[in-house]
């Protein structure tokens, strides 16, 4: 057995010093209590992630506005 540190970075672990593995690897992942309070306190502090999203229109949506001709 080997151990590898990381950190968990958007939900996903990233193996810190290069390290990689293959796809498929199965691993368990141990987390030591103060490592833990220390995240957990952190991410507190943080507060929610604010996500900004911004739309750009889509050329072929643009409403066209067609002018009628009186019937008379």
């Amino acid at each position: 057995m080997r151990a590898y540190k990381g950190i968990v970075e958007d939900g996903v672990v990233v193996l810190q010093d290069g390290a990689r593995l293959p796809e498929g690897t199965l691993v368990t992942v141990t987390v030591g209590e103060a490592e833990l309070l220390r995240a957990t306190i952190t991410s507190a502090f943080r507060g929610p992630r604010k996500v900004r999203v911004r739309l750009k229109p889509t050329p072929g949506l643009v409403a066209v506005r067609e002018t009628l001709e009186p019937t008379g």
